[in-house]
């Protein structure tokens, strides 16, 4: 497996990630029963690798991962993050490397919290957030869990 940012040109990959992804997955990323991508796709391959950054782990040519993060306008300090894996390749490590490296690269540019909306009963991503961001508080609101997590590795914010 490989991993690297995403590029434009991945679109094709993610679509075909998409038809590999079982609706359950979908919806524990997406909080919905999504039948096709997203009306607004491109976005998921066009980012700035700033305040926009995802990863994608690549086996045999397909991208089979991706790990996302998205700053928010208000406060770039914080930063929106989402994991998806096909499930054939969940449970093996994959979803570990990506938000592994996806954390350390958002320290490294200055973000130093992590947001997530994460289903309550989505037992492998809760015991991912667990081992890789063990500062994070998981608050339950209706069935989902509300992740607050300062990002390991990130500098604190400099006093006024």
């Amino acid at each position: 497996m490989t991993t690297r940012p995403v590029r434009p040109d991945d679109a094709p990959l993610f679509c075909r990630l998409w038809d590999r992804l079982s609706p359950e997955t979908v919806y524990r990323r997406f909080h919905a029963p999504l039948r096709r991508p997203p009306a607004e796709a491109h976005r998921l391959v066009e980012v700035d690798h700033d305040l926009r950054e995802a990863l994608v782990a690549v086996i045999g040519g397909e991208v089979v991962g991706v790990a996302r993060y998205d700053r928010s306008p208000a406060d770039p300090g914080t930063a929106d993050v989402a994991v998806v894996v096909e499930d054939a390749w969940q449970g093996v490590g994959v979803g570990r490397q990506l938000l592994g490296e996806l954390t350390a690269l958002a320290a490294r540019r200055g973000v130093r919290s992590f947001t997530a909306d994460v289903q309550a009963d989505n037992d492998r991503m809760v015991g991912l957030v667990r081992r890789l961001l063990p500062g994070a508080v998981l608050t339950p609101e209706h069935g989902v869990y509300a992740v607050q997590s300062p990002v390991p590795g990130a500098a604190a914010p400099v006093a006024a």
